[in-house]
């Protein structure tokens, strides 16, 4: 199959670049789609079961380890010149992490926001809300600045596994009500459960269909 026939999702993703302040990011080639989420809402779990990777996105007991902009693309391109991969998958810090002191959180907060108001390349970001507890104050903030800066993001529920079967319909329509009215969201609301593999095809065809790749299994 040619490089530009390879499905986005079923061969391997590699970790290309962390990127602690915006002196570090890439230059602007692929799409990108970012994920943002408080620090224990399953991201790095999320994304590993997205791309079929375990260990690709690091996970940690420690809420808040990933404390950078982590770049992830799809492996077998170099990267020079027109060999550029079709899309690339940013795991931003987790936030809401009260242990970490002001002053690194304050830093971690104006990456993510320098990032979002000036990466062109930059299509959706996915902001993930753990079904067990809904949308908090916290995630709120984030997605009034998500308003803010003009950029379009998708609500992804994670753990759906972890609430009973019949409840998830119901927090579906409930939490595409309360972001209905917000300018920059995505009306369609996501479920999904990193262990049990559910919504992760759904995902998966959201995100191709953002960044205009048909071939994505």
């Amino acid at each position: 199959m040619p490089e530009t026939e390879k499905p986005l999702f079923g061969h391997p993703w590699i970790f290309i670049r962390g990127v602690p302040s915006l002196n570090f990011l890439p230059p602007e080639g692929p799409l990108e789609v970012a994920f943002a989420g408080r620090s224990n809402v399953g991201k790095s779990s999320l994304i590993n079961a997205l791309v079929g990777q375990k260990g690709l996105a690091r996970t940690s007991n420690t809420p808040g380890r990933t404390q950078e902009l982590n770049y992830f693309v799809p492996d077998g391109y170099s990267g020079e010149g027109d060999d550029l991969p079709p899309m690339a998958i940013v795991d931003m810090p987790g936030y809401g992490y009260a242990q970490a002191p002001k002053e690194q959180v304050d830093k971690w907060t104006k990456l993510v926001f320098d990032y979002l108001r000036g990466r062109a390349t930059l299509k959706r970001v996915y902001v993930l809300i753990d079904s067990r507890h809904g949308i908090k104050k916290n995630d709120e903030d984030v997605l009034t600045l998500l308003d803010k800066a003009a950029v379009s993001y998708q609500v992804v529920l994670t753990k759906t596994d972890k609430i009973k079967a019949p409840a998830v319909p119901k927090l579906l329509s409930e939490t595409a009500e309360k972001i209905r009215k917000r300018p920059a969201a995505y009306p369609a609301v996501l479920s999904t459960s990193s262990e049990k593999g559910d919504g992760l095809d759904d995902l998966r065809q959201a995100i191709a269909e953002t960044v205009g790749i048909a071939n994505w299994k």
